[in-house]
């Protein structure tokens, strides 16, 4: 008779490397004489090891992982509340060791993700009050609408991009708290300089340099949702914090529009710096260090309660100590380049890049179509331009409450289908229901302003971004599960490739819109981009699995 225990099937899959397997299991075979009785017992599994080396593919039933791990193994697992799903990443064995925020109370990670979602408004609401202010701004500085556009929202566009690839550099380094903190407080400082700016070149100057330190919690805010919630409940609140940072250009037009209309431009800067202001408070008071080493065996800080901890974390003093223990600054520069590359990742955000990029187009351009007089324009007033700006808030928030309820629903189908395990590329079936809506909303979009129907300029919007809604949260929790040790090099990719994806649209949408007429753009750039997701969307889900074991990290 023989009789085998814990056997794990599963653990030496292509998607695991192979020095996983061997450092964090050990099997032990045993033969009685007496009876033949061979028994299999795994000693140990390492399951931090197994959930960065997986490339995305996880285990998620209860029952699966007594096959993945064996028996003694999978009676180890925590379990969601209602014991249905296994928590990934596996929080620390002590549930009350306060260096886990996986371990937080549900209200305690609630605060941090509404914190973290408001400072994701910041870099792109300050731009946008560059767009309800830009004929004020014209009349201040004696010059142009284009010309405003052009040196301040352009160009801030264009160095969001580049600040999310310098901020989570640090971000690694020193950790989340200190680098957010002193991110927002010189944001905050420069958006003040543009306020009492008193020539274009300053008002310029400051205007960029206020979003580029203040785009670090686009690329941060990932960091925070894969720190302190589990892979189940990722997509979910990963869908709240992205629609808190594309519905964000929308909120200072629609409400400083109404105030430009009737007092200085200065005022809407002036109140977009008390919104700063109390962000950065939020974060000094409120919000903790979700950084937290799991791969190392024993914690060289042990946390501290009291204030003089709290101060010297939030400055960077704890961040600089504990860098010493993580990555050195050459592996830092060069991880966002090691993660580009790589075919499961660069298509899709090559995809994305245009999908979100030519919406940054249309926020920046829209304002421009609705302000000019007949023929180009509709002539609206500054308050019809405001209200109009209230589109595409409802439809971002139209997308999030649809998005939650799909992506869960995808997630969970293909969980029971798959076996029990889950794969990155299952998200991406959002992109099937986005695309369609994205076609409709663009050219009704183009259409409406081409013949100047105020009806399907409206309609068209909001089916656009409702479309771009589904399809950013997608990608983003794609990417995220595909590289659950490099979350923020993947946001600051992301955020680079909306950013430069948007940055150039602004300089050619108008005079090519007057010229050949806004249906002939908006069509041909409707085009680029289902020609763009019928090559990386299908590919990604057909080639997926052998892209992330042959391309891993």
């Amino acid at each position: 008779m023989v009789l085998t225990l814990a056997r794990p099937h599963n653990l030496r899959s292509p998607e695991i490397k192979r020095d996983t397997v061997s450092s964090s299991q050990q099997l032990q075979s045993e033969t009685k004489a007496d009876d033949s009785i061979k028994v299999d017992v795994i000693d140990e599994v390492d399951f931090v090891a197994y959930y960065e080396q997986t490339t995305g593919r996880l285990v998620v039933d209860p029952e699966q992982a007594k096959v993945e791990f064996g028996e003694v193994m999978a009676s180890r697992l925590k379990l969601s509340p209602d014991g249905l799903k296994v928590l990934w990443p596996q929080p620390a064995d002590d549930p009350n060791d306060p260096n886990d925020p996986q371990n937080w109370t549900d209200f305690r990670k609630t605060v941090h993700l509404i914190i973290i979602t408001m400072s994701g408004v910041v870099p792109d609401f300050d731009g946008g009050i560059g767009i309800a202010s830009i004929f004020s701004l014209a009349q201040t500085y004696d010059t142009t609408s284009g010309v405003i556009n052009d040196r301040t929202s352009n160009w801030g566009i264009f160095l969001l991009g580049w600040g999310g690839i310098f901020w989570v550099m640090l971000v690694r380094r020193y950790g989340r708290l200190p680098v957010l903190f002193w991110s927002q407080l010189f944001a905050l400082a420069f958006l003040v300089g543009a306020t009492l700016a008193p020539n274009l070149a300053t008002f310029a100057g400051m205007r960029c340099l206020s979003g580029f330190f203040g785009t670090c919690p686009q690329v941060t805010g990932l960091y925070v949702v894969t720190d302190i919630f589990p892979f189940h409940l990722q997509a979910r609140k990963l869908n709240i914090w992205t629609s808190g940072f594309v519905i964000s250009p929308f909120l200072s037009p629609f409400v400083f529009g109404f105030l430009v209309a009737r007092a200085s431009w200065r005022w809407a800067y002036a109140i977009g710096s008390i919104y700063n202001a109390i962000v950065l408070v939020l974060i000094a008071f409120f919000m903790e260090e979700t950084m937290y080493d799991r791969h190392l065996a024993s914690k060289p800080l042990q946390i501290s309660t009291g204030l003089r901890y709290r101060f010297k974390t939030l400055i960077g003093v704890t961040g600089y100590k504990m860098a010493k223990y993580r990555p050195r600054w050459p592996e830092v520069i060069l991880a966002p380049l090691d993660v580009a590359w790589r075919p499961q990742f660069f298509f899709v955000v090559l995809f994305e890049a245009l999908v979100f990029g030519f919406s940054i187009g249309v926020n920046t351009t829209n304002v421009v179509f609705m302000g000019s007089p007949p023929p180009v324009g509709f002539g609206f007033s500054q308050y019809a331009v405001a209200g109009a700006y209230a589109t595409p808030i409802v439809a971002v928030l139209l997308g999030e409450i649809i998005g939650r309820y799909v992506n869960e629903f995808i997630m969970y189908l293909h969980i029971r289908k798959n076996g029990g395990f889950f794969e990155p590329e299952s998200r991406l079936w959002t992109c099937y229901l986005a695309m369609p809506l994205y076609i409709c909303g663009f050219l009704t979009l183009g259409a409406g302003i081409q013949h100047l129907n105020k009806a399907a300029l409206i309609i068209g919007w909001g089916i656009a971004f409702v479309a771009i809604t589904l399809n950013t949260v997608a990608v983003y929790a794609y990417c995220n599960d595909c590289f659950p040790r490099r979350a923020g090099e993947v946001s600051a990719l992301l955020n680079f490739a909306r950013s430069v994806g948007g940055f150039a649209v602004a300089y050619f949408q108008v005079p090519w819109a007057t010229k050949s007429g806004a249906l002939t753009v908006f069509g041909v750039e409707t085009a680029l981009v289902i020609g763009l997701f019928f090559i990386a969307v299908p590919m990604t889900q057909l080639k997926g699995s052998y892209f992330r074991a042959r391309f891993a990290l």
